[in-house]
């Protein structure tokens, strides 16, 4: 025992003799998680969003009722043990019909809205740290885009992907729903191309794909992931929205939005119709909803301050 270590012991005889190694700090996604963890809206949000989901993949493939099957001895008819969501004039089994309508709105909203996150993220990226005349050249088509309504424009291409199919009209959703975000990433980046860590990695010989990639999109990841959670919720409202006035899916498929069309005049007499599926796409949006604020308020612990 050296003498240190002896006027460390008579100090106090408890101290250990080794130095202790320090914690390792914890990483942002741990420290996100954690926040997450203690929301009880992300929870309430991740149990809605799984059973549905649960419902739409599993649902047709237990329920015996075909969503294309007709019912002639029960037209008509409200919610009973052998048909819980009632049936329509043709007799269609409206529980069948809803989960295969939400199995397609649901494919839609989780492939045109992550799509649109990852064009804006792209477009944003490139235009703000390009800059120059690509900067200004993109801003034009994102001002542009911005002025136009969307809604119309799709309408006007709906020629185009009637007959495609609803696939089609899913990346139409996206193509045109980058724009807003996309301004908020080409900001960030033109303040983040300014930073130590990206003049290093200019001045190391990458080039501007690579810092885009490595460097300035990691760095608004956060914004990316809120807005690819709302962005689900939003793209699932489009296609209902299109599909309610004729201009989405078509017969023989169908979703919420067509279901919504089909019992919207009758909600007053067989409010079955119209009920369940507008039921389940408030569930959908409500979910999101709450997802997209956790998530939020976990990444920006000030959100929750700001908007109070």
């Amino acid at each position: 025992m050296t003498a240190t270590e002896a006027t460390l012991v008579e100090i106090d005889p408890a101290l250990p003799l080794t130095e202790t190694p320090a914690r390792k700090p914890a990483s942002r996604g741990r420290i996100i998680w954690h926040r997450l963890r203690r929301s009880r809206g992300f929870w309430i949000g991740a149990i809605v969003l799984g059973a549905i989901v649960l419902w739409a993949l599993v649902g047709p493939l237990l329920w015996p009722i075909a969503f294309d099957l007709r019912d002639y001895s029960a037209l008509n008819q409200p919610p009973s043990v052998q048909h819980p969501f009632g049936t329509d004039t043709l007799g269609y089994d409206i529980f069948a019909r809803v989960m295969q309508g939400l199995r397609i709105s649901l494919i839609v909203g989780f492939v045109a809205g992550p799509l649109a996150t990852l064009l804006s993220a792209l477009v944003g990226s490139i235009a703000g740290y390009v800059g120059g005349f690509t900067d200004k050249a993109i801003a034009w088509v994102i001002d542009l885009l911005l002025v136009l309504p969307s809604f119309f424009i799709l309408v006007l291409l709906y020629p185009f992907f009637r007959n495609a199919g609803w696939i089609v009209m899913t990346f139409f959703l996206a193509l045109f729903g980058w724009m807003i975000m996309a301004q908020v990433i080409r900001s960030q980046t033109r303040s983040l191309r300014e930073r130590e860590f990206v003049k290093a990695a200019r001045y190391m010989g990458f080039g501007s794909w690579s810092v885009v990639t490595r460097h300035i999109v990691p760095n608004v990841a956060s914004l990316l992931i809120i807005d690819a959670a709302l962005g689900v919720g939003a793209m699932i409202l489009s296609e209902t929205t299109l599909s309610f006035f004729g201009f989405g899916v078509q017969a023989p498929d169908v979703s919420l939005g067509t279901l919504i069309e089909d019992g919207n005049t009758a909600a007053a007499t067989r409010p079955w119709l119209f009920a369940f599926p507008a039921g389940t796409l408030v569930l959908i949006l409500l979910s999101l909803s709450l997802i997209g604020d956790a998530l939020r308020d976990a990444i920006d612990p000030t959100s929750g301050v700001n908007r109070g």
